[in-house]
């Protein structure tokens, strides 16, 4: 069967850019570049007639910024009723960084980075490789059925049940900004126990991840320590490549960092994360794993089941990518499939809160 092509529109205001993001994509039957514009104004003048499927988007460019790019694209989108994918271009700079994460929280699907003046030639090549594979990434799932606002309803009764679980694990990587700006606002200011989190991201993100979800959620969300006690309703972030675990030492449980090698390809890797909770709390933990490419979280959730976890995976509807959350439900480590406006009130209700 004939697949239509992927119709794209490249947004940057560099000429050489745009060329080096074109020649990427050429050649290709199943991709179609059918615009090449030098402005976020001409990007929403350019989908307001012909509506592409895909928008890679430099997230620095003089006149109309990226995010306002962003949410106008997302506004066309929605008056023609049809999926498009906006795939963020981000620099190295803390300018870059930042309206990255911002982006990839407010309906970016996925991100890449320009090659800066080290090793150019080396790094326009890793582009090239990355921008097939998040376009491809994004191919396989459209369109998925991600709503455009938070419609979770904020659990606010403070009565509580009596629950077996001591802490909530969390995994996420593609599409899991997105997620978790629709979780972790209804999770975090009631969560009665620790929560911990694995996101893949470049290490010069983190800062600022924690930074935006700090805001987000109106709650204390720290980049973990060595060495540090956990405390019951904050939230610890794996930092950039290095693992998080967690260890009991002398009947007290703390944050852990390693530096030992990469699984699945990532570190910090939801696997580590996950087989030290099972370690350090048996089977009372709440694990999820969100939308992601790959299969991490699928080891370390059958290690926690086995240990009498329970664990939530996202739907298939909701992910960006199904590729993590798949992975642990063909382990058989999937208890239950949750659209994701829904994980956070199970959430609760399996640690005792709400209705």
């Amino acid at each position: 069967m004939n697949v239509e092509p992927l119709r794209v529109l490249i947004v940057d205001d560099s000429r050489i850019f745009r060329s080096i993001l074109e020649e990427a994509l050429s050649g290709r039957d199943d991709v179609n570049v059918v615009g090449s514009v030098w402005s976020g104004e001409k990007a929403i003048e350019f989908a307001r007639t012909s509506l592409p499927d895909v928008v890679t988007l430099d997230i620095e460019m003089p006149g109309l910024g990226g995010m306002e790019t962003l949410k106008a694209l997302r506004v066309v989108g929605a008056t023609h009723q049809r999926a498009m994918g906006v795939l963020l271009v981000s620099s190295h700079t803390k300018r870059g960084a930042t309206v990255t994460v911002e982006g990839l929280q407010e309906g970016a699907f996925d991100f890449i980075t320009k090659p800066d003046s080290a090793d150019f030639q080396e790094n326009v090549l890793l582009l090239r490789r990355q921008l097939i594979e998040k376009i491809d990434a994004y191919r396989s799932r459209r369109p998925f059925q991600f709503p455009g606002q938070a419609s979770g309803t904020r659990i606010l009764s403070r009565h509580r049940r009596s629950t077996r679980f001591r802490a909530v694990v969390i995994g996420a990587s593609t599409g899991g900004p997105q997620a978790l700006a629709r979780l972790l606002p209804v999770l975090t200011p009631v969560c009665p126990v620790p929560m911990f989190l694995v996101q893949h991201l470049p290490p010069d993100f983190m800062s600022y991840f924690a930074a935006s979800l700090s805001r987000r959620c109106g709650v204390r969300i720290v980049e973990a320590r060595d060495g540090a006690s956990v405390e019951p309703g904050v939230l610890y972030l794996a930092p950039g490549d290095r693992h998080l675990v967690i260890n009991k030492r002398d009947g007290k449980i703390v944050t852990g960092l390693s530096d030992s090698p990469p699984e699945n390809g990532c570190r910090p890797a939801v696997d580590v994360l996950f087989r030290s909770a099972s370690a350090a709390y048996g089977g009372q933990v709440l694990a999820v794993v969100l939308s992601g490419m790959g299969c991490d979280g699928a080891k370390g959730s059958s290690v926690l089941k086995r240990a009498g976890a329970h664990v939530i995976v996202q739907d298939e509807p909701s992910s960006v990518v199904w590729g993590m959350p798949s992975s642990v439900v063909a382990a058989g480590a999937a208890d239950e499939i949750q659209p994701i406006d829904e994980i956070a009130s199970t959430l609760l209700s399996h640690l005792g809160i709400g209705g």
